[in-house]
């Protein structure tokens, strides 16, 4: 199996507008290629800096590039090839106790000096009864967010460093769930298979600024 990489002089000298207007929802991949662990990694870091609520980062992520478990997980997407043609899939959770991660977050951000130890413990108590006692729709309704926004920064760099993606919402959550033993305090956000094209993605068009956006009065 070949694990070329991507020229990386090719993938940084694309500019902001061409990543974001060149990347394409692509379904056919080269199986063949594997992405290095040490680039899946690298890509991922860069991935992990996405926004947050409190910065508490809920997203967790399991990484999927054995093949047996490619295979494993075929099905419960609904057969589709990319699931077993990509590098890789990646299935990306929303952690609900994530404030149980507060103090390493702030902690590191205090060892930064980035901010006080007063502020850091005022953090870490404000958000830890904050998010601990939140209704559980709530609670979903910000790592779905806060996911989705991890998604298309990881989709974004992955186009920077040129490869592709799909995110993909079409497979048994509760069979991805029970396959591969992750616990009901994770919440199942999207896949998302990334690798090589093997084929272009569709050219596609969007609404106008025109149609979608208003400004100061919402009149649609």
């Amino acid at each position: 199996m070949s694990t070329v990489q991507a020229n990386p002089q090719t993938a940084q000298s694309q500019s902001y507008s061409e990543v974001v207007l060149g990347r394409r929802s692509v379904r056919h991949y080269d199986p063949t290629f594997k992405i290095s662990k040490e680039e899946m990694t690298e890509l991922l870091q860069e991935a992990l800096r996405a926004p947050s609520s409190s910065n508490l980062q809920p997203w967790r992520l399991l990484v999927i590039d054995s093949q047996p478990l490619k295979e494993k997980l075929l099905p419960i997407a609904n057969n589709q090839r990319q699931v077993v043609d990509a590098s890789a899939v990646i299935a990306v959770l929303g952690d609900l106790e994530s404030y149980k991660l507060a103090e390493k977050i702030y902690s590191g951000a205090f060892e930064a000096g980035y901010m006080s130890e007063e502020t850091k413990n005022a953090f870490v108590t404000n958000s830890t009864n904050l998010y601990s006692s939140l209704p559980p729709e709530i609670a979903r309704k910000i790592v779905h967010t806060d996911g989705g926004i991890l998604s298309m920064q990881l989709m974004l760099s992955a186009k920077a460093r040129g490869y592709d993606t799909v995110p993909m919402g079409g497979y048994n959550a509760a069979k991805f769930m029970e396959a591969f033993g992750i616990e009901e305090r994770y919440v199942p956000i999207m896949l998302i298979a990334i690798g090589k094209a093997a084929q272009e993605g569709h050219p596609s068009t969007r609404l106008s600024v025109e149609d979608v956006v208003r400004w100061n009065e919402f009149d649609l």
